[in-house]
């Protein structure tokens, strides 16, 4: 896609953010085009600025989130800071926060003051847990939403629970907001009324978690944790080969199973062992189907 023919060019973001989430989001708003504003701390700015030093003194996170953006400091409880932030919210399609809760309603920026200034605004409020229900005012950090959505449960070995090595949490909504953005746009252009956009960390990775709730439907047994291993679909992970090193196995449907058989393990017999006639089956037998591979 060239530079000229982005398809959100033209369209303007303010976004009050910090951390991840929201940062997130709206880079790959710029990346398609939209300029992006980002209001930062007088005197310390984002504090995902001071994670660590690993590019070019700059923080790998901050750099990874805030590509493509262009930066600009407010104390948005002042009055020059609140008539700067009302004069670029005239001019703009999209407000995007992700601040402490409760601090953008105490900064007049909540959605309902908004869209009586500006009814084509589209509002999106990034939260740990929404803006209602219990934990509405708690802060929220990865690893706890992590947690909280059950994540931990099915991932690592059976001995260890480990979370995700990236920010999942943050990623999956930041770009749940971003794609409800995309959408918003959309419906302005056939009604021209702005939207307002409420979501949540947890409700984000909670919807990720869905294959797990899934399988436990109706108190059925939870999916184990199983390391680089599948918990319900075999053989899928890692194997070790004659030559002492791993080899990573994905065969996820009957066709494959049967190519398997045939070419890798040299043993047509297999596909049609009644043992192996099918995934569910493959898992129930797993051991003995990871000896033969092994052999």
């Amino acid at each position: 896609m060239s530079q000229a023919n982005r398809p959100l060019e033209g369209i303007t973001v303010v976004s009050l953010e910090h951390a991840i989430a929201a940062p997130f989001c709206t880079r790959q708003l710029a990346d398609l085009g939209a300029r992006v504003i980002k209001i930062e701390r007088p005197g310390v700015g984002d504090f995902a600025r001071g994670y660590d030093t690993r590019v070019n003194g700059l923080s790998s996170h901050f750099v990874w989130t805030n590509r493509s953006k262009e930066s600009l400091t407010l104390n948005l409880k002042d009055e020059d800071g609140k008539r700067i932030i009302d004069q670029l919210l005239q001019q703009a399609d999209v407000l995007v926060q992700n601040l402490a809760p409760g601090a953008a309603a105490g900064l007049g920026l909540s959605a309902g003051v908004l869209h009586e200034k500006h009814p084509r605004l589209i509002v999106c409020d990034i939260s740990g847990y929404g803006e209602d229900g219990p934990y509405r005012d708690k802060k929220a950090y990865d690893l706890l939403i992590q947690s909280e959505a059950g994540f931990l449960s099915v991932t690592g070995t059976r001995d260890e629970v480990v979370k995700a090595g990236c920010s999942i949490a943050d990623i999956a909504a930041g770009m749940y907001a971003y794609s409800n953005i995309l959408a918003a746009l959309i419906k302005r252009g056939r009604d021209g009324r702005g939207s307002h956009i409420d979501l949540s960390m947890l409700e984000a990775l909670t919807e990720w978690m869905s294959f797990p709730l899934y399988y436990a439907y109706q108190g059925a047994s939870a999916p184990v944790r199983s390391g680089a291993e599948h918990a319900t679909i075999y053989p899928y992970g890692p194997f070790a080969a004659g030559d002492g090193k791993t080899v990573m196995l994905g065969l996820q449907n009957e066709r494959e199973w049967k190519v398997f058989c045939e070419v890798v393990l040299e043993d047509a017999a297999l596909a049609v062992d009644e043992r192996f006639s099918s995934n569910s089956r493959r898992h129930e037998h797993r051991d003995a189907l990871r000896q033969l591979i092994l052999d």
